[in-house]
């Protein structure tokens, strides 16, 4: 079965800053690389609900599921934890509540505010392709490991 995954770009207009998280030493793949705040799908769980859940478990920010928008969607055909594929919606938020923290030290390094004109280099492929996409005003569909 395909891995249902739900992702956040928190995105700051106004100042043009997203919000980022960097992977800690404990993380199960992509140890102290950048990324957005993303989770997995929970057995009858709505998408927009585990992009709810997961925004607010690792960085205590508070969205509504109408204010979420689709940024792109990202079709894995495998993954660390995923040996049948993925598929991650990657939704934009330009309403919250909070401020960026870590809430998950175990998991993550950091979690903060970063420009959205110098995302870091050392981010996860996947997510990193979805939110330059989004970035340059385009609705896309990634695939990864296809061909």
């Amino acid at each position: 079965m395909t891995l249902l995954v739900a992702a956040v770009i928190v995105h700051d207009k106004a100042t043009n800053r997203v919000v980022l998280l960097q992977r800690g030493d404990q993380a199960k793949f992509a140890k102290g690389l950048w990324d957005l705040p993303v989770g997995k799908s929970e057995p009858g769980e709505p998408i927009t609900e585990t992009a709810v859940r997961e925004l607010h478990e690792e960085t205590g920010l508070t969205v509504k599921p109408e204010a979420l928008e689709v940024a792109h969607i990202i079709h894995g055909a495998r993954g660390v934890e995923a040996p049948n594929g993925f598929l991650t919606v990657v939704f934009v938020a330009h309403e919250w509540t909070g401020e960026p923290e870590n809430r998950e030290p175990r998991k993550h390094a950091q979690v903060r505010w970063a420009d959205a004109d110098a995302i870091p280099e050392r981010f996860v492929a996947t997510t990193s392709s979805a939110l330059r996409r989004y970035l340059l005003g385009g609705l896309e569909v990634t695939l990864d490991g296809w061909r």
